[in-house]
């Protein structure tokens, strides 16, 4: 037991663990200097409180290089070395996986501690017919699962007698083998009882056949029932006849629904006896089961329980217990200066620059992977303004129950399942969907060519340019795919080199109202606009020494010239390069100001077919009311998704971040250098902004009257590099983002399951 492998994550990122640090012995003060701390505490939360809740104008991202910009050159370059590390990480962890079965069941038992679950044999054969790639990579699933192994049953409900506890561990409510007393029956019992609230929906497996299964409660009707369920109950399809009984609860809404308290939680570690008490599958903590004296609810907890909450709370409120005590968000609930005085406006003011003490400015840093795993709501708790799902109107469930849903943010307890977004087609979320002939195609019918780059002087110089392209407005990808963008110089097809994004103005709830202007998709499209004000700061080689090298501006030389710092009118830079917009107004009337303040501050454009998506490189990929259901519809065409996003989905362990895709920090911040890494400065922002600029040695124009005024190229490679992503994305997407690695994953956690409701896990449990 004690050589076992422990699930582990950051305290301060987590309700399941905490570390010693953040327990406090009691010490008894002298009262006169208990009260002088007093008084300064209260003066010093006074004066901190009016800072913390009010969300800053910039947002902390991971840093990735310790030199300054100006100290870099492209091969030098941090984009470089993250893709290059991406590509050996990836690489290793494919060669890494198991080739037989007993090579599987070795792996098992050294991740988690535990022999597989019973029909972990059958699964395998699975992976084998079907070529599945990574058949070792579960520990987000096991993560999920590891809460509910510490569920201890109820002697007085006949789960269990004091005869079945270990009697080398008295008091540890183990049995024998190290499971958890009664915990098959109350994890069935935890089932039942979620199935009575609003919004949840049961899969149930009975003889073999699965069905789906939902409740009327209360009156209350969801225009979302059954569309998660079914899509799970389509997922079992291969594996359903060799399961025992069971029921699968299924969030019925894109929001999370669990959080669970930090306090209901002990940690091995934290002082001699827990440890006794972890059992297996458990990680490293035990749950605390809470007791309580009011009988009203005791037949059923969640029989009062409301769908919404009515001003009876928030997401917030709740979700900040699941820090540490001592962590700021426990600390400071808000601020008493509004959020917006700050704020609303802090999405204009795109990339910021650095400090004139050679720190890295933060449009120059690099997020090496998603925000789930980049932020700390708990220790930085202001950041919780910018993420709409912290003002959901939908009540979260405050203990551990077993929800399954398409996506978790962090902090939240619910088991992610493959989105029915991923697994069914259609035309809104199915690259190469034929809904004429009702049939999957390898390539969509508006997927446009890469093409060449464009606006190249005699010698090679200059980068692309969208200038040169012919585009018919009346292309959607969709209806009519006769005439895509084509380069005008070579007649050959070439997808448009801009940042694309269109999507409805979803993002959040309205618990507590006033803060939709900060959610995440609100604050892209007004950092995107074409009206913004201030300066955008793009690190790429200058003008002049371009000019001074032209015959070699494209060669392996211009990976070693210097970045400089080119100081672009935000709006100019926009224009050239994003297309970003809201198409929709939904709950317009939550935005402060309503309707025409929302219009006005944000751009709005004619809806687009995701077949109109392919004729760009770049697609920006943005969370919504939860996790974006167009991701892997993005992954499979041949352009490349931007991602910025707080959640975690089921694949995240295994897709890579700068080989198939470019996350994007919660601030979006960077994505102007990422765009000039990979394309440059667009020459129609170079002639607005050095068309009339002076060679700083010579005091003559840089450029004469009559030059063709070229772009600034990004780095050497970096078409080619930003076309790499999007082929490593596709072929992700061919094969380990299929369907039937969709089933794989529903397959191996419906063996768990199997397990984790059993009356006797042992028994179902696999022998080897």
């Amino acid at each position: 037991m004690s050589s076992r492998p422990m699930l582990s994550r950051t305290p301060s990122d987590s309700p399941w663990t905490t570390s010693n640090q953040h327990r406090f012995p009691q010490r008894r003060w002298r009262p006169l200097l208990m009260w002088t701390l007093l008084a300064c505490t209260t003066i010093a939360i006074f004066q901190i409180g009016l800072r913390a809740g009010s969300p800053p104008t910039t947002f902390t991202v991971p840093e990735v290089s310790s030199s300054h910009p100006s100290a870099l050159t492209f091969s030098t370059h941090p984009i470089t070395r993250m893709m290059d590390e991406a590509e050996e990480r990836f690489r290793a962890k494919v060669e890494r996986q198991s080739k037989t079965l007993p090579e599987a069941i070795e792996e098992y038992k050294r991740r988690y501690g535990m022999p597989p679950p019973k029909g972990f044999d059958g699964w395998w054969e699975y992976t084998r017919k079907y070529d599945v790639v990574l058949v070792d990579e579960y520990d987000t699933l096991m993560r999920d699962l590891a809460p509910f192994y510490a569920l201890r049953g109820k002697k007085e409900l006949g789960d269990y007698s004091d005869n079945d506890e270990d009697p080398l561990r008295p008091g540890s409510a183990l049995d024998s083998n190290g499971w958890a007393l009664g915990g098959g029956p109350e994890m069935r019992r935890r089932i039942a009882e979620v199935a009575g609230v609003s919004s949840i929906d049961l899969v149930r497996v009975r003889n073999g056949v699965p069905s789906t299964v939902s409740i009327n409660k209360d009156g209350f009707v969801d225009d979302e029932v059954s569309a998660r369920a079914r899509g799970l109950k389509s997922m079992l399809g291969k594996c359903v006849a060799v399961l025992p009984d069971m029921d699968f609860p299924v969030n019925a809404k894109a929001e999370g629904r669990v959080i669970v308290p930090w306090d209901r939680w002990e940690v091995a570690g934290q002082d001699a006896t827990t440890s006794d008490k972890i059992g297996l599958g458990m990680g490293n903590r035990t749950y605390i089961e809470v007791i309580t004296d009011d009988k009203s609810n005791s037949a059923h907890p969640l029989s009062t329980f409301r769908p919404d909450w009515r001003g009876e709370g928030n997401v917030w409120d709740t979700w900040r217990r699941t820090c540490p005590p001592n962590s700021t968000a426990r600390k400071f609930y808000a601020s008493i200066r509004s959020a917006m005085l700050d704020s609303a406006t802090s999405s204009n003011n795109p990339a910021s620059r650095g400090g004139d003490d050679g720190s890295v400015p933060s449009s120059f840093t690099f997020a090496p992977s998603t925000s789930f795993n980049a932020i700390s709501f708990c220790d930085q708790p202001h950041l919780h303004y910018t993420q709409g799902h912290f003002f959901s109107d939908w009540r979260t469930l405050g203990d551990l129950y077993p929800v399954l849903s398409p996506a978790r943010a962090k902090g939240f307890g619910d088991i992610k399942i493959p989105s029915h977004y991923y697994y069914g087609s259609t035309d809104a979320y199915t690259y190469g969907w034929d809904e004429v002939n009702l049939e999957l195609q390898p390539t969509d019918r508006g997927e446009v060519a890469w093409g060449d780059e464009t606006d190249l002087g005699p010698n090679g110089e200059g980068g692309v340019d969208d200038r040169d392209l012919i585009i018919d407005p009346s292309y959607d990808g969709h209806t009519n795919t006769a005439n895509p963008p084509k380069n005008r110089k070579t007649g050959k097809e070439s997808k448009r080199n801009k940042i694309f994004w269109r999507g409805a103005t979803t993002g959040g709830g309205n618990s507590p109202p006033g803060f939709a202007a900060l959610y995440q998709r609100h604050r892209a499209v007004r950092m995107a606009g074409w009206d913004v004000e201030g300066d955008v700061e793009i690190w790429v080689p200058s003008t002049t020494s371009l000019l001074a090298n032209s015959s070699t501006a494209k060669s392996s030389n211009h990976n070693d010239v210097p970045l400089i710092s080119h100081k672009v009118p935000a709006a100019t830079l926009n224009k050239a390069l994003m297309d970003v917009a809201f198409v929709k107004a939904s709950n317009a009337d939550q935005y402060p100001g309503g309707l025409e303040k929302l219009m006005a501050e944000h751009r709005f454009s004619g809806s687009v077919y995701l077949g109109g998506h392919w004729q760009y490189k770049y697609l920006l990929d943005l969370d919504g009311m939860s996790y974006s259901g167009r991701f892997m519809s993005f992954l499979a065409s041949d352009s490349v998704p931007i991602k910025s996003t707080a959640y975690e989905e089921f694949f995240s362990e295994w897709i890579e971040p700068w080989l198939h895709y470019i996350p994007l920090s919660s601030s979006y911040e960077e994505i102007y250098n990422i765009f000039g890494y990979f394309s440059g400065i667009p020459a129609e922002v170079v002639e607005e902004v050095y068309g009339n600029a002076t060679n700083p040695e010579t005091g003559a124009p840089l450029f004469p009257p009559g030059t063709k005024i070229p772009a600034i190229p990004g780095a050497p490679d970096g078409d080619a590099r930003l076309r790499r992503i999007a082929r490593a994305g596709k072929q992700w997407k061919r094969t380990i983002g299929r369907t039937l690695d969709l089933e794989s994953y529903v397959y191996r956690l419906a063996l768990e399951w199997a397990r984790l409701c059993a009356d006797d896990r042992d028994a179902m449990t696999m022998k080897v």
